[in-house]
């Protein structure tokens, strides 16, 4: 195996393979390598995620971003064939309903205006009219003040779209290392390359940082603190007597709670608490967490949900960008030779096309496609926090 590249990729999950393939469409001749602890993916965020997409951001960044998504995903299964195999995503584009109340009205519906303007198919329904189109989620319409719902939201499997972009970039000549990395190496203030837990060391003047909620320890190693967390979170798999008519769009309460329909009776169900820990080895399913917190407030609000099994589930890991919820993008400005893609707060699969892009044409001095530079990671040594929301609630 060489021990010398062009470009270093620290982390093989959706966000890593996406770069590495950009790279290699751009750049046929760069030697590129990505660098995996774990080939099975059991840990890995991309396969634990929901896989859900959606364009309803209210910053224009993140919409442009889903919206690059989308356009792909459009010719995704002929682009990514692989020896004449071409890979089934299945995307589902039963749409996302998020449900607004009295006191996110005015900031939803400016949202609401925004998504429009650049063209993506939103719109807004009244709670009456939530019910008349799907039973199931007949809300008090005394509690909310309506719904936004956008028809190009949907769900696919991150699994076989990651399998896809890594298999891609094999198939382009990008090196697949099976290793656990210890450390960013540097010199004279520079990236060198990438030291291994077996005390080998890759060299390169560019490493990607692309380790998920892993990427704060790994950063670390080279002097930088970035502010990311690996945090817990957890969904639920239930089945209930439920059955409508076709697939319901996917549904997303004010207080965070959302509701996956994957078909007949079956849901998946999830939020996410303050109290979630911290932490990046824990990957057990805490059943009472549901029993005790998430199935009252179902119950509750959508009487179609008190009875019910839980019939399984999984936790995973949010990469949690602590300064504002936002991707961190490009360079590290103290330390050259380091690019960021990190911070996504639980959007990295969904953005994971566009960032793929946006990183490559980075790396090799192109022109961006998008331009993303609110999202420049050297916003966090300038303490210039960028929301999603008013309220800071992504």
């Amino acid at each position: 195996m060489p021990n010398s590249f062009d470009v270093l990729i620290a982390g093989g999950g959706v966000m890593g393979c996406a770069i590495a393939t950009y790279l290699k469409r751009f750049a046929p001749t760069l030697r590129v390598a990505v660098i995996e602890r774990d080939v099975t993916y059991a840990r890995n965020s991309t396969v634990l995620s929901d896989g859900n997409t959606r364009v309803q951001f209210n910053l224009p960044e993140n919409i442009r971003m889903s919206q690059y998504g989308l356009e792909v995903m459009a010719t995704f299964a002929d682009e990514m064939a692989v020896a004449g195999e071409r890979p089934d995503i299945g995307f589902r584009q039963q749409g996302n309903l998020f449900i607004v109340d009295a006191s996110s009205r005015e900031e939803c519906e400016e949202g609401l205006a925004t998504q429009r303007g650049l063209g993506a198919d939103v719109v807004w329904l009244s709670i009456t009219e939530v019910a008349r189109r799907w039973p199931a989620f007949a809300l008090d319409a005394s509690m909310f003040a309506g719904a936004t719902f956008g028809r190009q939201d949907g769900t696919l499997s991150p699994h076989a779209v990651l399998i896809a972009y890594r298999r891609k970039a094999q198939a382009l000549g990008v090196q697949m290392i099976d290793a656990e990395i210890v450390a960013i190496t540097t010199q004279q203030g520079s990236v060198t390359g990438l030291r291994l837990a077996d005390g080998s060391n890759l060299r390169a003047p560019i490493v990607v940082n692309a380790a998920g909620a892993w990427a704060a320890r790994l950063a670390a190693s080279a002097g930088v603190a970035l502010p990311v967390d690996p945090v817990k979170r957890q969904v639920f798999v239930l089945e209930t007597a439920l059955r409508p008519a076709g697939v319901l769009p996917a549904l997303f309460l004010p207080s965070g709670l959302y509701v996956i329909h994957e078909g007949e009776g079956r849901f998946t169900v999830g939020k996410s608490y303050a109290d979630d820990p911290v932490r990046d080895d824990d990957f057990t399913l805490d059943d009472a967490r549901f029993a005790e917190r998430l199935w009252p407030e179902l119950a509750e609000l959508l009487p179609g949900f008190d009875r019910l099994r839980q019939v399984g589930g999984w936790a995973g890991l949010y990469e949690v960008n602590t300064l504002d919820g936002n991707a961190l993008l490009g360079p590290w400005p103290t330390l050259p030779g380091m690019f960021c893609a990190n911070g996504f707060s639980g959007h990295g699969f969904q953005q994971c096309h566009a960032v793929g892009r946006h990183l490559a044409e980075l790396i090799l001095g192109k022109t961006p496609t998008l331009d993303l530079r609110r999202f420049a990671a050297a916003r966090v040594l300038e303490g210039r926090p960028v929301f999603e929301s008013r309220r800071r609630i992504i």
